[in-house]
């Protein structure tokens, strides 16, 4: 049988809950007085025991002038849960102090003036690392408002960023951009942020890729401050740059991270082989046929064939391809620069890395020899990218795609979000879903 007052089956009597009340609240510093369920919410009160207490500005012990009732909102269960703090409220004994009254304050329980206990705030940084949860959503458990939650949740994000501990250890260091809002940059600033994240591989040589920071704008002085701003140490300890073909953080890696290796990402040396396709096809539909590729074209019926690779095609594709290179001779054109654009893709498929920089040399030093032009231009791209595009194949496969990963997983939150409107704030919630802060 539930005691009427303290709502427990062990409780002895209705002015002193049992400890197992104590216990299972979970609140360090106050006992239950009383639990009362109701149809939507648990309405839960407590107070902290009796103790001597001296003021906080003249250390005079100080009497007792009653208590307030303070409501708390606690971690949701199967209902949403109200904490009741009974706080108790201190007059100075000292004429001369300044302070007169004063209430108690308990930081473990509950940040001062604050709402939402501190478990709370620790459940509530946690739905949105791990769950995909939002803000708004978060209030709504709580039954209180957006602002209130993440008054609670930004001190706790900032004291994480701050921590200059979480920028130990990187040894490999990927670069990308994004964009952030799609309104004027006069009323939001700039559209482009420039993201940092560490690609560092663990014991089994797997990648965990965490972002660490995002700065406004995007270009290598953006990249050259932020390398400044984390010091020598981190500076030295960073082996490998990897990076989008971008010249700005190239240059940004080459004066800052000497030590660095910088590593051209192979999606983005594989797309413009595979666009330099599409050019040379849509070049020679013009030349041939003086229009855009339509229905019954041969090379237009062939244009999603030329994008995949040509160990995927099947027979019949096979055949498809054939017989549209042998349908007109300027066809073959289109073939020879699909091929080129095959061994290039092969060059990352082997599994011998030293098989695929032989490929991968092989491609720098016959490319930009080539009379097709749209592949000549490739080739001399390579060339300018030479080092950063062989150095895959002697960092161990290294690339930027962990760094996509984080940038996809940016995208998924802000569309959770409908949208930021303030920056630092986008900043904080981008580093813990991307794993930059480590609650």
């Amino acid at each position: 049988m539930l005691h009427p007052t303290s709502g427990c089956a062990d409780a002895r009597s209705a002015t002193a809950p049992c400890s197992r009340c104590d216990l299972l609240v979970g609140l360090d510093g106050v006992h239950v007085e009383h639990v009362d369920r109701r149809e939507d919410v648990l309405v839960v009160t407590v107070s902290s025991p009796a103790a001597p207490t001296g003021c906080p500005a003249c250390g005079v012990i100080a009497v007792g002038r009653g208590r307030r009732r303070r409501v708390l909102h606690d971690v949701p269960s199967v209902t949403r849960v109200r904490i009741v703090w009974r706080q108790r409220v201190w007059r100075c004994t000292d004429d001369a102090c300044s302070k007169k009254t004063f209430v108690e304050q308990l930081p473990s329980m509950v940040a001062a003036r604050g709402s939402i206990t501190q478990r709370t705030t620790a459940w509530a940084v946690g739905q949105l690392r791990r769950e995909h949860a939002t803000v708004h959503g978060l209030a709504r458990q709580l039954s209180t408002s957006w602002k209130t939650v993440w008054r609670a949740i930004e001190p706790e994000l900032v004291r994480l960023a701050a921590d200059e501990s979480r920028f130990e250890n990187v040894t490999t260091l990927g670069v990308d951009e994004h964009v952030w809002h799609h309104v004027d940059p006069r009323k939001r600033g700039p559209k482009a942020l420039t993201g940092m994240v560490d690609l560092t591989r663990d014991a089994k040589g797997r990648t965990r890729a965490r972002l660490l920071d995002l700065v406004p704008g995007r270009s290598g002085a953006v990249y050259k401050v932020w390398l400044d701003e984390r010091g020598d140490a981190f500076r030295e300890g960073v082996k490998i740059a990897a990076l989008d073909p971008f010249a700005g953080y190239k240059t940004a890696i080459d004066d800052k991270l000497q030590d660095a290796v910088a590593v051209l990402d192979a999606f983005h040396v594989v797309k413009p082989g595979t666009a330099a396709v599409d050019e040379v096809r849509r070049r020679v539909q013009q030349d041939t046929l003086g229009h855009r590729g339509r229905k019954g074209d041969p090379l237009y019926g062939i244009q999603t064939i030329l994008r995949a690779g040509e160990e995927n095609l099947t027979d019949k594709q096979s055949a498809r391809l054939h017989a549209a290179v042998e349908a007109d001779p300027a066809h073959d054109e289109v073939f020879v620069a699909w091929q080129c654009a095959q061994l290039l893709r092969s060059a990352y498929h082997q599994k011998n890395l030293a098989d695929g920089r032989r490929i991968a040399q092989r491609v720098v030093d016959t490319f930009h020899t080539c009379p097709i032009p749209e592949i000549a231009r490739l080739g001399r791209t390579l060339r300018r990218w030479k080092d950063a595009f062989l150095a895959y194949f002697t960092t161990g496969r290294s690339s930027n795609g962990g760094t996509e990963a984080v940038n996809g997983i940016i995208e998924l939150h802000r569309r959770l979000a409908r949208g930021f409107r303030n920056r630092e704030n986008y900043r904080l919630r981008m580093l813990l879903a991307a794993g930059g802060l480590t609650p």
